[in-house]
């Protein structure tokens, strides 16, 4: 008989390099699927390493572009940040990832789909709700969430035991126990010491960054060129979505830009710890956000800022594909119709400051505001009425009060 197929959302690194073996001796067929989101740089090696644990038949999808176009750049548009500080580099990369191995599982004819995220985790909501979107005929088998699996493999000590009984080559060590994930978005720490949240990260552990204490001690200044909202120029060049970003993670981890340690909620119920680093999408948001306060008026910088924290949410969340998103995704590109124009910015020890921004779309008139003659642009005696009329409720709600 056939053996059941099983697409396998796999990375190379220790969870997933577990499962595929564990599935295989399980007696399924186990296709091992990569979305390259930047972070690959032998997609050979991991297809090697991959068919040598017992994968059936490799497939690499180079999702470069089209996650930076499609995802990184829609959040930077909404300058999103999930509880006021998380830059979602892991958030944004499921849902692509998820619909890689869903395309994947309808080539190949699999009837199930895996993964190695946790039942503690964010991750299997991401995936399996994108899963349910696109194809909700697939099922999901999830090894952590199984009783054989995880009382056998507790935790990562047991899953490098594994790895070492059965010849699979991993990152991760007994000294280095922290569980990473990158894309050309960010990279993420969790688990090992980092699961005390008064222990200060190791000073080896971060990959991305200059510690802005040895950043240069001489600021840089770059000028990024944005239309309708996407960054296409930087300091004159024009770059596709991926290499932009990828530019700026390398000059922003010069200056020690974009490190973030915080205690996050995560969507199953429970605080987490995460240790992040995003240099060049932390160098995006802050352009943007200059850009857009010059090229937009009041209201609709309200409402993008009332509105994105459920973006950011939905994201975090996993529901990139809903109908709600669709909505909030509609309105956005109402919004970058004019975010148009240059900003210049200085880069300095950890800092992003800017210095300059620009546009013929710009909103700003130096003669109406200016404190000096403005030769009549503004009539500063419409203001006693304007304040008058906003008053009269703030002396109605005063003259009740002393009844």
């Amino acid at each position: 008989m056939a053996k059941d197929k099983v697409v396998l959302a796999y990375s190379g690194g220790l969870d997933t390099s577990v499962i595929l073996k564990w599935l295989q001796l399980k007696g399924y067929d186990v296709v091992a699927y990569v979305a390259d989101l930047g972070q690959l740089p032998d997609v050979d090696a991991i297809k090697e390493k991959a068919m040598k644990s017992g994968a059936v038949d490799f497939y690499a999808l180079d999702l470069k572009e089209e996650f930076v176009e499609d995802f990184v750049f829609e959040a930077v548009k909404f300058n999103a940040v999930y509880e006021g500080r998380y830059l979602l580099g892991t958030s944004l990369a499921r849902p692509i990832i998820a619909k890689g191995m869903v395309e994947v599982a309808e080539k190949v004819g699999a009837k199930f789909l895996a993964h190695g995220a946790t039942g503690k985790g964010n991750d299997q909501v991401r995936f399996e709700l994108t899963a349910a979107a696109l194809n909700p005929e697939l099922k999901t088998i999830v090894p952590w969430r199984m009783p054989e699996f995880f009382n056998v493999i507790k935790g990562r000590k047991e899953a490098m035991d594994f790895a070492q009984e059965h010849g699979i080559p991993v990152k991760a060590t007994a000294d280095k126990p922290w569980s990473s994930d990158d894309n050309l978005l960010h990279i993420s720490f969790e688990a090992g010491i980092l699961e005390d949240p008064s222990k200060r990260p190791p000073a080896d552990m971060f990959e991305y960054t200059t510690d802005p204490k040895n950043a240069p001690d001489e600021a840089e200044i770059i000028e990024l060129k944005f239309e309708k909202g996407v960054a296409v120029k930087l300091n004159g060049k024009k770059y596709s979505p991926a290499e932009m970003l990828k530019e700026l993670n390398k000059i922003g981890g010069k200056h020690g830009i974009g490190r973030i340690d915080m205690v996050e909620s995560r969507y199953v119920g429970m605080k987490s710890r995460g240790v992040y680093e995003t240099p060049g999408g932390t160098i995006l948001y802050a352009a943007h956000r200059d850009l857009e306060a010059l090229t937009l008026d009041a209201g609709t910088i309200n409402l993008k800022e009332t509105l994105m924290p459920r973006f950011a949410t939905l994201v975090y969340n996993g529901y990139w594909y809903s109908p709600e998103m669709d909505c909030l995704r509609a309105l956005l590109d109402e919004s970058q119709k004019y975010v148009t124009g240059k900003v210049r910015l200085e880069l300095y020890k950890g800092n992003v400051t800017c210095i300059g921004r620009e546009s013929k779309y710009s909103l700003y008139n130096q003669l109406v505001v200016s404190m000096e003659d403005d030769s009549g642009a503004y009539n500063q005696t419409d203001a006693v009425g304007f304040i008058k009329l906003h008053a009269l409720p703030l002396k109605a709600h005063a003259a009740r009060a002393k009844k």
